[in-house]
């Protein structure tokens, strides 16, 4: 830990946070389910904090993360043939229980509740385990013709968590372990609604579920059998326009991609004892004045479907000083509402990708219809205003990651790297981009810090062509008014690569994007960025011109 280098931050975690309402709590065994809330009373800031290094530290995480953890979390074998499930909320607070849904062929299961951090290298710790449960094969997941939608909320209940005040607000993984050797994951956020730490990990729970392929592989990208003739347009028509949460994940054995694009760095965050906490994008959703409470708001790898309620909360924050940490691409892409499924509030997700087929357009708030990006009609709402540039397309799948360029080394974010102009980081570009706005429409103090060429023989854009290459870039701007700042990896790989490389590997991105974010949380954790640092407008010298 890096406790020798600490220096007392006078406000504490989150100086200048503003106070959310206040709310009650669930439980999912007494009568109707409802929304877990816990209190959004603002509690008094923490002393135990103080800006290291890497940013603003916390005695309580450095606590936390000393205390003996395990390997255990790990799967080992799926096992034969299966077990999976799901949770009826992707988040709670103290005092809520959470329903599990489980189907395996296993004679019997338990599950084991591992909090996800550094813990001396171990990676989690163990919070909870269930006693033995009998194992049930529960009824095919029905399709609901019109929206696609493929909801396993015809299972029953298999036993109930109750999160306690053991719990410290964190990224959990529930491990299902079956008596044959069977194992799986269900994703659970447990936040604390008084939280005022510094930084805020936002995990991206309505993109998991838009890209799940569970149940027959309808999702918001694609699904199964023909469309119309004369139908051969994007969005492909056979997609859906609902998914649940009622289900599990299909990948990543329950986990989706959580393992790949969060988990390094939330274990990162937490092996620097940085004063973090955690919350889902569904939360923020029901509670938006939540982000107020923070420092920096961090928006993690593959990112791109949001609420309204989500992106006003954000918006919010950021015009009140809270800072943005965009660690992929494509973020605040895609328009997503949420709806009450039988077993829960928000536990579907709305998103038909076209306005004027959604049964909202014209009879609703027009925030809330669902278009095929934000930018579109009704909500006409650009992501620049929040992420300072854009979408532009995404590497072709099988292609090798791509190097990330360095455009300006005399900006902040290199500090200490040894990186000059032109230098490349190998293996961090892949999957989907961000680029400059066309023109250089973004923000007028953009200051590009990295600019990749990728040769358009591997990389799918809309966004036009130089020589045959398109561009992912790396950026920082600020709020005009409230100085709070805002940087985007521009790359979903970003949080991937910061993760050990093999022994094996001759050249590892890691050491070097561990020390940028190191320059990131140290800036972003002391206030509005731009009162300590403004940008260096330099969009407009980018070559090759309009690149």
């Amino acid at each position: 830990m890096l406790l020798a280098f600490a220096v007392l931050v006078a406000a504490g975690g989150a100086a200048g946070a503003y106070v959310a309402t206040s709310g009650g709590h669930s439980d999912h065994e007494a009568g109707p389910p409802r929304r877990p809330t816990g209190s959004t009373r603002a509690k008094a800031p923490d002393p135990a904090t103080w800006l290291g290094p890497a940013g603003v530290q916390s005695a309580a995480v450095v606590a936390e993360n000393a205390r003996p953890g395990t390997t255990a979390w790990q799967i080992t074998s799926p096992g034969p043939p299966f077990i999976e499930g799901f949770a009826d909320s992707t988040y709670a607070a103290a005092g809520d229980r959470v329903g599990l849904y489980v189907s395996t062929t296993a004679a019997t299961f338990h599950v084991v509740a591992y909090r996800m951090g550094w813990y001396q290298g171990t990676g989690g710790r163990q919070i909870w385990a269930s006693p033995e449960v009998a194992g049930v094969s529960q009824p095919a997941c029905p399709l609901t013709a019109g929206t696609n939608m493929v909801a396993c909320d015809n299972w029953a209940r298999s036993l109930t968590v109750p999160v306690t005040g053991a719990w410290p607000a964190g990224d959990y993984l529930l491990k299902l372990v079956g008596s044959g050797g069977q194992q799986a994951y269900v994703l659970l956020v447990v936040w604390d609604p008084a939280s005022q730490a510094t930084y805020l990990v936002m995990n991206r729970s309505l993109t998991e579920e838009g890209w799940n392929t569970y149940g027959g592989g309808y999702t918001f990208y694609g699904g199964h059998g023909d469309c119309p003739p004369g139908s051969g347009t994007y969005p492909p028509c056979n997609r859906a326009r609902v998914v649940s949460f009622d289900r599990p994940f299909a990948t990543g054995f329950g986990a989706s991609d959580f393992l790949t694009l969060e988990y390094p760095l939330v274990e990162w965050a937490e092996q620097q004892g940085l004063d973090v906490t955690y919350a889902s994008d569904v939360t923020i959703d029901a509670h938006p004045s939540f982000v107020g409470q923070h420092r920096a708001l961090v928006s993690l790898g593959h990112d791109e479907l949001w609420t309204y309620g989500e992106r006003k909360g954000a918006q919010d924050a950021f015009d009140h000083g809270v800072n943005m940490i965009f660690l992929g691409s494509a973020a605040v892409l895609r328009h997503a509402r949420l709806q009450a499924s039988p077993l829960g509030p928000d536990q579907e997700e709305v998103d038909y990708r076209d306005s004027t087929a959604d049964p909202l357009n014209g009879k609703g708030d027009p925030m809330q219809v669902t278009g095929n990006t934000w930018s579109s009609p009704p909500s006409s709402w650009p992501e620049t205003h929040l992420v300072g540039q854009l979408y532009s397309g995404y590497l072709a799948p099988g292609t090798a990651p791509q190097p990330l360029v360095v455009f300006d080394s005399s900006a902040w974010i290199f500090a200490g790297t040894g990186l000059q102009d032109g230098a490349s980081v190998p293996g961090v570009i892949a999957s989907d981009i961000d680029h400059l706005a066309p023109g250089n429409s973004g923000p007028s103090d953009l200051q590009v810090c990295a600019h990749s060429p990728l040769s358009l023989s591997d990389t799918y854009t809309n966004q036009g062509s130089w020589d045959g290459k398109t561009y992912s870039d790396v950026t920082y701007f600020t709020n005009p008014d409230s100085k709070a700042g805002s940087f985007d990896a521009g790359t979903v790989q970003w949080i991937a690569q910061m993760a050990d490389c093999p022994s094996s590997t001759t050249s590892c991105a890691a050491p070097v994007l561990r020390k940028m974010m190191a320059n990131l949380f140290h800036l972003f954790g002391q206030g509005p960025a731009g009162r300590f640092s403004s940008p260096v407008p330099n969009a407009a010298s980018v070559t090759p011109a309009g690149s």
